[in-house]
């Protein structure tokens, strides 16, 4: 392919045409100049506006209660799946029936268990009752031992002093028998025929009398001083032995009591066991999942069974921030927040140019990070300045929000970033370390910078 060597301006200059003499008057490097120096005026400009500094987050929306969180609600025993009341999704209300469960362990299996161990309980304690009358009757024998070796010994002491009385008015009597024998043996010795025969016999016999007298006294005070000496022997043989009866019998009486006690904690398990075959709404809600399907099913206690959302959850945000964030945050600080699936435009240094967004406070910040090192931070509508969050937000959606901090410039938050300085925030504004959640009458100290 040939190329002309023609030369094109000297060409047109001949030409009557306006549009190569202004292309030869135009200054580019004029034009170029300028240009730059107006985009550099504004980037300057730009540097001087004015930038809040946020602190950001990402999370999800959650439940402020833990009592309006997603339950599981679990099988407290062994048991088989024998009917379902609801399905997913349905709408229940507090004590509504869910799932019925049935017995699998042996000892449960009798229907007839609970009447049977009830049954047990009333004789053991009837039996109880049998054996405290016992003992009571026992108690009764003793006080009447007692009783009766008392009297017996206060008749018997009685007894002892009769007989010793009776012994000296014997001794008396043999004593006077003995002098009068020795006084007509004298007469009759020394008077020969004024005593006759006959009458010194009388004596004799008489003083023989008194000492036979004297012996039986004697007898009858010893049998009686050794009656005196057995009686306690003998009554305290027969009153130990009941005592032992009547120990023996309340050791039987607590034994039934024990095994009474464990009957009566038996019929209170297989009572309370048997409302656990019911499993119902801990309060309104919705099911939103069953775990196990079906009839039949085999379930071990704790095994959960399904979930219930409850109906008027009292929304809030979790977000997670990073620790060297969280110093800077404090229950009842703004947050701005969007939701996933609500279109929205958010530029964290100006928000009051965004839109989509919502408005929050913070109301629980975690004492402890979690296992991924971040710390948790609980967020609430803010419906004094703003709009209420959407109706249709459900637990578990995507959230992002922006808790705003001090205003600073375009250039400042601009070197901050390039040289790795911490965010700035108003002095005063900072908890302090020992600040506890939700406390707003801790004392600040420091400016927090």
């Amino acid at each position: 392919m040939g190329i002309s060597d023609i030369d094109i301006e000297r060409e047109l200059k001949p030409l009557p045409l306006e549009t190569p003499t202004l292309l030869g008057k135009a200054n580019t490097t004029r034009i170029v100049s300028r240009w730059l120096i107006g985009i550099l005026v504004a980037l300057v400009a730009i540097l001087f506006l004015p930038w809040q500094q946020s602190v950001q987050g990402n999370g999800v929306v959650t439940a402020l209660s833990p009592s309006d969180r997603p339950q599981q609600l679990q099988s407290r025993i062994d048991g088989r799946i024998e009917a379902w009341y609801v399905g997913e999704g349905q709408f229940v209300k507090k004590g509504d029936s869910i799932v019925r469960i049935s017995e699998i362990k042996e000892e449960y299996l009798n229907p007839q268990v609970l009447p049977l161990t009830e049954t047990q309980l009333n004789a053991k304690e009837r039996a109880i009752s049998d054996k405290g009358d016992k003992a009571e009757a026992l108690a009764a024998q003793i006080v009447q031992l007692e009783q009766q070796r008392d009297f017996k010994l206060q008749q018997t002491q009685n007894k002892l002093a009769q007989y010793r009385a009776e012994v000296r008015q014997a001794e008396l009597e043999d004593s006077v028998a003995r002098d009068q024998l020795r006084r007509r043996e004298r007469l009759f010795r020394d008077t020969l025929g004024l005593v006759s025969v006959n009458d010194l016999q009388s004596f004799q016999v008489k003083a023989q009398q008194a000492a036979a007298k004297l012996v039986e006294k004697q007898q009858m005070l010893a049998i009686t001083e050794t009656d005196l000496a057995s009686i306690p022997a003998e009554y305290g043989e027969k009153i130990a032995k009941a005592r032992s009866d009547r120990a023996a019998t309340l050791a039987e009486v607590s034994e039934g009591r024990a095994d009474a006690a464990k009957l009566r904690d038996k019929v209170g398990a297989l009572t309370l066991r048997r409302e656990f075959y019911m499993i119902e709404a801990p309060q309104d809600g919705y099911v939103v999942r069953a775990t196990r399907a079906g009839k039949g099913e085999i379930v071990k206690a704790g095994d959960p069974i399904v979930s219930v959302q409850p109906a008027r959850p009292q929304k809030a945000v979790e977000l997670y921030v990073k620790p060297m964030d969280v110093a800077l945050l404090k229950p009842g600080r703004h947050v701005r927040v969007f939701f996933d699936g609500w279109p929205a435009l958010q530029i964290s240094g100006w928000p009051q140019v965004a839109v989509g967004t919502f408005g929050a406070t913070v109301a629980v910040i975690d004492q402890f990070p979690s296992a991924d090192g971040r710390f948790r931070v609980l967020l609430v509508q803010d419906t004094s300045h703003d709009e209420p969050w959407p109706a249709q937000l459900r637990l578990g959606t995507g959230a992002e929000g922006w808790a705003m901090l001090d205003n600073v410039t375009v250039g400042w938050e601009l070197w901050r970033q390039l040289n790795g300085f911490p965010l700035s925030i108003k002095p005063g504004d900072a908890p302090p370390p020992n600040l506890v959640a939700g406390d707003e009458k801790a004392p600040a100290k420091g400016n927090g910078k």
